[in-house]
Parts: structure tokens; sequence; C-alpha cells
């Protein structure tokens, strides 16, 4: 498989000191900044209130912000753990509290444009600290089984994109059965021969197919999209540019901006102007249909994952064994 070679970063990229730097160092990025609204009625019981659901616990211990920032701390220095959220989630203490003890920066954006600024926004910081980032992508509103495991997975997609760099890794779990409320990766042919950690190319992306399509895809090898991804900071830069090229330019503007005076305003003036872009469907979906495509799939065995995304999936989850200490009584819940 050949790729284009890269002529180098799209944008003028140097340590935190201000040097040049050329050592490649993995980082973190924890997707915080959804607004939840699908389960804001189960929050309102729960809570009475609509706390944005990455940061409720629903089983009474931790919230999923709290697991995915856990999670993350595991394989990567927290300082490295560069975690966004929205600006209208710091009016609520429990937010406020939560992102206080994450131990790494926090990034605000101010108004939830989808997910592909939701990723960008952070990407800027985290570049201008470690241009030569390998990074990886937490969403913060998963339920995972194991996961010391999921993050053997993870350590090894790092090992990919570091041996591949012109990779864009993601992690599919394999189906428990067919969920059309999740979206789907179509495996292909393994990436390289010399290659033993089970990567694949992507042949396609099936986002929420309806029943009989999902079984089809499970019986043909197809596996849920995690949304968790490993790639090098350049190499997505260079597919945004490529892909997104007004979108690029905006994030351009706040990347030069941040650690000046013009910091805030730029941001606001870029958010205030930018489209909503669904990192999905509006941009990975169309990256698949690129010859050569850099992206890859690392299927994932032995997990039990499930993206909280409704109540009903929340219910199912805390109610597996070995799940205890559920915040209040299951027929409230479902009142």
């Amino acid at each position: 498989m050949t790729h284009r070679t890269q002529a180098g970063p799209l944008i003028e990229s140097r340590g935190a000191d201000g040097a040049a730097t050329s050592s490649w160092v993995r980082c973190g990025i924890i997707l915080a900044a959804g607004d939840g609204t699908r389960l804001r009625p189960m929050v309102r019981r729960l809570r009475g209130d609509a706390l944005p659901k990455q940061y409720v616990r629903f089983d009474g211990r931790s919230s999923m912000l709290e697991q995915a920032i856990e999670r993350a701390g595991t394989l990567i220095p927290m300082e490295r753990n560069f975690t966004v959220v929205g600006r209208d989630h710091l009016a609520y203490r429990d937010a406020r509290e939560q992102l206080a003890r994450c131990g790494g920066p926090v990034v605000i954006q101010p108004a939830n444009k989808e997910t592909a600024p939701g990723l960008l926004l952070p990407l800027m910081y985290l570049y201008k600290r470690h241009p030569e980032a390998v990074v990886a992508v937490f969403p913060s509103d998963h339920s995972i089984s194991d996961d010391a495991l999921f993050m053997t997975y993870v350590d090894r997609a790092f090992h990919v994109v570091e041996q591949h760099p012109w990779l864009v890794v993601q992690l599919g779990v394999e189906p428990s059965g067919p969920e059309p409320e999740y979206g789907y990766i179509l495996p292909g042919a393994v990436i390289a021969r010399d290659d033993c950690s089970g990567v694949r190319a992507v042949v396609s992306f099936v986002e929420k197919p309806d029943t009989r399509t999902a079984e089809q895809l499970t019986l043909q090898g197809g596996v849920w999209n995690t949304m968790v991804m490993i790639f090098r900071a350049k190499v997505w830069l260079q597919l945004v540019h490529d892909g997104l090229p007004e979108l690029y330019a905006a994030f351009r503007r706040i990347y030069h901006a941040i650690g000046t005076p013009d910091e805030a305003s730029v941001i606001e003036e870029v958010y205030s102007s930018i489209q909503t872009v669904n990192l999905s469907a509006g941009f990975l979906s169309r990256i698949a249909t690129t010859s050569p495509s850099p992206l890859a799939v690392l299927p994932v065995r032995g997990v039990t994952w499930s993206d909280w995304g409704s109540e009903r999936r929340i219910l199912n989850s805390i109610q597996q064994p070995g799940r205890s200490g559920f915040m209040m009584p299951f027929a409230r819940l479902t009142a």
C-alpha cells in the first residue's frame, strides 16, 4: 500500500518552549462537549436538573467522564490528556468539580458545533504544545466492561500508528448482536503483511442501519464504531486541510491566536461563523472513499461496550452482573 508522503506540518509547529521538536509523544483528547439532550428526561428524573449525561453518576459511583479520564490515564500521563467541554457545562457544580480533578488541560468550547469542531479545538491546543503527538481520542459517553483489556487495544493501535504514521486507526468492538442505533465499520484486508496487530482496512461505514442490515453487517464481520481512534496529529490536520478546507482555515486562526491577547475573541468569532460538522458522517465517511484511504480499524474482542446514548442502553448496562449501587429505584427511572 502506498501513501502520499507528508511534506511537513501545515501549521508551523514548535514545542511549548518555542523550539522546534521532532520527538513523538503520546497524547489524548477526551470528548466531553456534548449536551446530552436525548437523556435529559432521565437526568431530570434522577437529579432534578439538566446536567449533561457525561457528568451524571448513573451507577452511584462514577460518571462516564470520570471513567473516561481514568481510562485514558492508565496509558497517557494526565497532563497530556486534553478534555474539551461546553462552556454551558460550567454552570453546574458537579461538572466544575469533576473537571477540577481531571489532572489535565480543560479546553472550553463556546458552542456545540458537533463532533468535528469538538475534536479540532482541543487538537489545536494539544498541537501547540506537542506538535509531534500521536493522539488517542476518547468519547466520554461509553460504558466498557474491561478497561484494562480495552486499553491494551488502544496501546496496540498506538504502536501501529507509530510504525505506519499515515494511518488513522479506529477501534471497533465485535457486536454482541445486531444494534440498529450504532454505527458500523466493515473491515477489509489486513493493512500490512508484517503487522500482527489485526488492523484492517476500512471498507465502509454504515451509520444506524435498519435491523436487517445490522444483522447482515454482523454476519459479514462488521464491528461497532466506538469513535475511539488513534492518529498522528499532523496527519489529521492534513486530512482536514484536504477534506474540509474552510473548517481547517477557521481553526488555523485559532491555532495562531492561542497564547495571545486575541485568543478568546478569535475563538468566539470562529464559532459564530462555522457550520456544524459531524465527524463520522461529515468527514470520516468521505475519507473512506479516497484511494488509498488512511482509515483502518482494529477489531476489539472480549470487551462488552455500550454507547450510553439512550435510557435503554444505560439500564441494560447497569443491570449486568457485577454492577451495583444504582442511585434510585428502577421504577422511577422508567416512569
